[in-house]
């Protein structure tokens, strides 16, 4: 029964979509599963890439540390992700991840992938997809960076975030949007309640929900769709 819902939830992540049923079957058997607690670090910068991770249920974030310790937030990861990307090409990591809530994770070592990949070529595709969607994002990140203030910035974060939040509450800290807009948790403080008294969202002990969606796309620059 466990090989058969690992392999079950295997098959609905889109990276394995070229897997047939034997495949599935050996992935799964050559998966370990298991529970992490939040503040759990998968991997740090600098260590030589073994492992694929895939979320199952928490959440993930990947950052960077400057020499002085200040963190840079790349994204969170969300159910379904995949992270640890680089065990495929077998460099160093230059990033950390680390749980930001309990969960649970799919652990995959390199050699099981290098073999699976033997038998079907189409997986180095998918990773290359998957390559190429977490580039685009750290370059979205970038022009943000460069281009707009902190109020488009946590604008814009809060309307990506919003898309993994089915209740419409976004679960955050202000030290965690400070860190993924590359602020100070006192400017992203004062950009929440601005955003809040502008009656565009509401606030909460570590809990925000959008109310004006149109009008946060306004503060972030964006065109937004269903805007209230």
């Amino acid at each position: 029964m466990i090989l058969e819902s690992k392999v079950r939830y295997l098959s609905t992540i889109d990276l394995f979509r070229d897997l047939n049923p034997r495949e599935l079957t050996v992935l799964a058997q050559a998966t370990t599963v298991y529970s992490v607690r939040k503040g759990k670090i998968f991997y740090r910068s600098d260590e030589v890439a073994e492992t694929l991770y895939v979320l199952h249920s928490g959440r993930v974030q990947v950052y960077r540390l400057s020499p002085e310790g200040k963190k840079l937030v790349l994204t969170t990861l969300h159910s379904g992700a995949i992270f640890g990307e680089m065990a495929l090409v077998g460099r160093r990591r230059n990033t950390f991840a680390e749980a930001t809530d309990n969960g649970v994770v799919y652990a995959i070592s390199r050699a099981t992938l290098e073999r699976l990949m033997l038998h079907c070529p189409q997986l180095a595709m998918r990773m290359l997809e998957v390559t190429g969607h977490r580039l685009n994002e750290v370059e979205q990140r970038l022009e943000e960076l460069a281009f707009k203030d902190v109020s488009a910035r946590v604008a814009s974060l809060l309307l990506r975030m919003d898309a993994h939040h089915d209740n419409g509450v976004i679960c955050v800290s202000h030290q965690e949007l400070a860190d993924t807009v590359g602020a100070y948790r006192e400017t992203a403080t004062l950009v929440i309640r601005r955003l809040r008294d502008s009656g565009l969202i509401e606030t909460g002990h570590k809990r925000i929900r959008i109310i004006n969606r149109g009008g946060l796309g306004e503060v972030a620059g964006l065109q937004v769709a269903g805007s209230a």
